[in-house]
């Protein structure tokens, strides 16, 4: 039986997007089979440089979001650099770029450029707040978008300042939805035959996970508050603190788990008390409830309490920094880790979800060098000769070419 294709393969993707949200919605395609052509200025992505950097001076982090792509270094402030990119695009399936809006089209490199040469072109656009509207102009980092997206409000302890996950969270989930409008503009086009522009807005990927926090204050008036380690309205729900100083998370809210919960922690009389048999009267007895758990919590390293907990069927869990999960049997067990090799020396980087039984996806090379395939792809994708290559590198359209 022949192996089954990537789900993606045949798929040529341009990606000009920079930092997180663009790259990682091309790393997301790439993954799965596409053929993802990332255009970097000369000099490379500025990510490259963020964070802890390797021997090299490149960041560990490069090797994750700039695998499975082949770099072209390309000056698109350079009517050269400019013409490279549009017979790029024209050849492609899918344009991913994450500039302010407005900027491609004063490159003249936006959607109406395209339409005609090539119409089937799935042209996916990220931004802080979409290519349209009055907030459409301002810059939209995600920690910005975060905020006003209500992602933040919601976020914290009630009476402090707002807080935030020390990840760039807004920049991921933008990436996870552009490469979702990709997909399904790629299945529409298999009928129309036509590309289209799929607008993706940071403030409102964080919005599309508020859950019911609108309907609730249409309907009832509500406004959700931050509420800490707990969610509102569901009870026992939240982090606690063992004897060995380390916290656990458990979530107990379900009827028939809270009573096992609450009878492995020794407290019978609340497992059978009739106020606290359904949520609605766990959470108007919350403090209650979860001082019992903490009480008891207090009394047992966290080893014992997660030991407890799981012989008695009640959700439960550590929670880990990067050292216990590459450490932990479960993750080495589901693939959560695929070992590379940068200049000699292994390196781990993250396996990507989700899981494809017949066709995963998988890790063929992590982020190379800025420019490391500029000769390999203009020559193959546009034709260029060597000579024709040398001058435009000799006008310094591609940079430093490695």
């Amino acid at each position: 039986m022949s192996e089954r294709a990537l789900p993606l393969a045949g798929v040529k993707v341009v990606e000009l997007g920079q930092l997180i949200a663009g790259p990682f919605a091309g790393t997301l395609l790439a993954y799965f089979g596409a053929e993802v052509i990332k255009v970097e200025p000369p000099g490379g992505d500025p990510i490259r440089g963020w964070r802890k950097l390797d021997d090299s001076g490149t960041s560990f982090w490069w090797r994750s979001i700039g695998r499975n792509k082949r770099s072209v270094t390309l000056d698109l402030k350079s009517d050269a650099g400019r013409d490279l990119a549009a017979r790029l695009i024209d050849g492609a399936d899918v344009l991913i770029e994450n500039f302010r809006p407005g900027t491609l089209e004063n490159w003249g490199l936006g959607p109406d450029r395209f339409t005609d040469s090539n119409p089937g072109l799935i042209y996916t656009r990220i931004s802080g707040y979409g290519q349209d509207g009055p907030y459409a102009d301002k810059p939209g980092y995600a920690s910005v978008c975060e905020g006003i997206g209500g992602l933040r409000y919601v976020n914290g302890f009630p009476g402090e300042r707002p807080g935030r996950p020390n990840l760039s969270l807004g920049d991921t989930v933008a990436g996870l939805h552009a490469a979702l409008g990709i997909l399904l503009a790629l299945f529409e086009r298999r009928g129309s035959g036509q590309g289209q522009v799929v607008d993706v807005a940071l403030y409102e990927t964080v919005f599309n996970l508020l859950e019911a926090v609108i309907p609730e204050f249409d309907g009832a008036g509500l406004i959700r508050e931050p509420a800490g380690s707990t969610v509102t309205g569901i009870v026992p729900t939240n982090t606690y603190r063992c004897a060995d100083g380390k916290y656990v998370i458990i979530g107990g809210n379900g009827d028939s788990i809270f009573k096992r919960l609450m009878t492995t922690a020794g407290r019978a009389d609340l497992a059978g008390d009739p106020r606290l048999a359904h949520n609605a009267g766990r959470v108007e007895h919350e403090a209650e409830v979860d001082g019992a758990i903490e009480a008891w919590c207090a009394t047992l390293d966290s080893a014992e309490v997660l030991r407890r907990l799981e012989e008695a069927r009640v959700p439960c869990g550590p929670i880990y920094s990067a050292a216990d999960m590459m450490t932990d049997l479960h993750f080495q067990a589901r693939g959560l880790f695929q070992q590379v090799e940068i200049n000699g020396k292994p390196l781990k980087i993250p396996a990507m979800a989700p899981r494809l039984a017949g066709t995963p996806g998988g890790t063929r090379w992590p982020g190379g060098e800025a420019g490391g395939h500029t000769e390999a792809v203009l020559r193959e994708e546009l034709g260029l000769s060597e000579d024709e290559f040398q001058r435009l590198k000799d006008e310094g359209v591609f940079g430093q070419v490695n």
